[in-house]
């Protein structure tokens, strides 16, 4: 079953939180996606495991979201939650959306270097993505709405909602998320990160006589 904040304590802390998990997979995986073709002068000439260049932007994008953490907890002192020890359990729920976002950026990084144009086709759905993502507003919104026998399906398959709402799970009402929550996170990036490896593995070896 899908929930979401009853009460929004701090709307700014509710955007930011969600703002902030969304702006580190928006950019990760839109610099993993180029990375193969933009380093063909180094994939041509020297042998090296491949993977490397999504996977580091990848890595990259992370350790800027562990800074923008720093400025989200900023706000958060100054409004009325509280922070308490469950805010250690937030990493968790970073490393499962890390996980699922290597895996994604796998498989676009790979058909980028087929199909170029898929630098704009993501860009369309990825802010559709965003629009379908409880990001700027609760789930009861949808829920509430007379479109929700066709919204709440979607909601249910979409991956970026069960991170969003662990992390507010844990920033906004203090809570561990349970085990299911765990184990659908789980299951997504572990899921993704399967098919990314899969796909990635199955491409390799043509890359070169595409960039």
């Amino acid at each position: 079953e899908l929930k979401g904040t009853n009460t929004i304590v701090s709307y700014p802390v509710f955007l930011l939180s969600g703002l902030l998990f969304w702006n580190f997979f928006s950019e990760a995986t839109n610099l993993a996606m180029g990375s193969i073709v933009q380093n063909f002068n180094l994939i041509t000439k020297v042998y090296m495991p491949k993977y490397i260049f999504p996977v580091s932007r990848v890595l990259s994008s992370a350790i800027n979201f562990v800074f923008s953490l720093v400025a989200l907890y900023a706000i958060i002192l100054f409004s009325p939650i509280h922070v308490t020890w469950l805010h250690v359990f937030l990493p968790l729920d970073m490393a499962y959306l890390l996980i699922f976002a290597i895996g994604l950026s796998l498989v676009l990084s790979a058909i980028t270097v087929f199909f170029r144009d898929m630098f704009y086709i993501y860009g369309v759905l990825l802010t559709a993505w965003m629009y379908l993502t409880p990001i700027m507003y609760p789930i009861q919104v949808i829920q509430n709405s007379r479109y929700n026998w066709f919204m709440m399906p979607l909601m249910k398959i979409n991956p970026m909602y069960y991170y969003v709402n662990y992390a507010r799970e844990i920033i906004m009402n203090g809570n561990l998320p349970n085990l299911h929550a765990n184990m659908v996170c789980l299951g997504a990036s572990l899921v993704m990160l399967a098919i990314g490896l899969l796909f990635f593995r199955w491409k390799q070896d043509k890359f070169i006589y595409h960039i």
